[in-house]
């Protein structure tokens, strides 16, 4: 009979679990919550808009995994809620502590980027309790979702077409869009002059400034005849240099490009399409490497993984090896004295 483990590690995906699962060692069991493990309904609104408290529930396709996480957290001394360290992440691990029902001297809460055996040990060295604030930033925006997109959808079936959906961001969104749109259609054009005096110094550099202000009022031309009253005004006009003001700025080095941020700078400096830039790199003239999709991907290198891709790689298996023999065979066969059979005519 198997010894049941004296951890339980919870996780969102099936994947990760089978992963850390082979890190962590025999003492570990790692169960995954398959996402929210506890929602609200969809049937109906599901927040008492009196109090705007929402209403949860466990879905019938999680009701099985609710049910296998009771079971083995209560076998286990502690429990590693190890769910993603974003407000998605810290609201699961909350949800699960209220699900699995162990007293809170068992629960532990774990968070890293990356899956790599030295950032799971320093992870599990500092375990730390569930972030409220985060939870509840993630109720906030769940309770918006559903005051906002279960009383306009609706409205959006009925006046353009079924399915479409109206949601807190995009009702914004909109509204800062046609507000945006009603003031430029609202503006009334205006004509404006500017006054450039041309100025130089004792050695002879010229030098343009604009006028911008005349006995301490800011300038405010609209008209040909406004314009020329001033410029008449300041011809025999006296300027000095009132101040210099000098100024340090530094400027800091691009970071290293990403697939997305590799297609806007070859769009907007080269014109190069997006299926273009990707092709660019991967030219015989620069060094070889892999586009992927045009994702936001981290920079940061991982010391492990570097060590880990330095190692050999594998010889080719004869039957791969066995048709590269073969067509080269046929070329040197091909390949010997032809006869000259003098020019050809037409």
């Amino acid at each position: 009979m198997a010894v049941a483990a004296k951890n339980l590690v919870v996780v969102e995906s099936p994947t990760k679990a089978r992963t850390l699962e082979r890190m962590l060692g025999p003492n570990y069991k790692v169960e995954a919550s398959f996402g929210h493990i506890r929602d609200l309904p969809k049937s109906k609104m599901g927040v008492n808009l009196k109090t705007f408290v929402p209403e949860y529930i466990v879905p019938d396709d999680s009701e099985k995994h609710a049910r296998t996480l009771r079971r083995e957290a209560k076998a286990a001394d502690h429990v590693w809620l190890a769910t993603d360290l974003d407000r998605e992440g810290e609201a699961i691990a909350w949800h699960l502590a209220d699900i699995i029902k162990v007293p809170k001297a068992k629960l532990r809460r774990v968070t890293f980027h990356e899956i790599t055996p030295a950032a799971i040990e320093e992870a599990f060295k500092h375990p730390r309790d569930i972030d409220q604030d985060l939870v509840n930033a993630q109720q906030a925006r769940r309770v918006v979702d559903r005051l906002v997109g279960y009383t306009m959808s609706p409205l959006l079936w009925k006046k353009i077409r079924y399915g479409l959906s109206a949601g807190r961001v995009q009702s914004v969104a909109l509204r800062l869009i046609v507000d945006r749109e009603r003031e430029i259609q609202a503006f009334v054009p205006q004509e404006y002059w500017t006054l450039e005096a041309a100025l130089a110094n004792h050695a002879g550099e010229t030098l343009a400034a604009e006028v911008i202000q005349h006995k301490g009022h800011k300038l405010e031309i609209h008209d040909g005849e406004t314009a020329d009253k001033h410029r008449a005004a300041l011809a025999d006009a006296q300027y000095a240099v009132k101040s210099v003001e000098k100024k340090e700025s530094g400027r800091n080095a691009a970071p290293p490009f990403t697939t997305s941020t590799l297609q806007q700078e070859a769009s907007r400096k080269l014109g190069y399409s997006v299926k273009r830039a990707p092709r660019s790199v991967s030219s015989p003239i620069c060094a070889p490497t892999r586009s992927t999709s045009p994702r936001a991907r981290s920079t940061r290198r991982v010391r492990s993984s570097r060590r880990s891709s330095a190692r050999p790689t594998r010889s080719i298996s004869r039957a791969t090896t066995r048709p590269v023999r073969r067509a080269r065979r046929r070329r040197t066969r091909r390949s010997g004295p032809r006869t000259f059979r003098g020019p050809r005519t037409v």
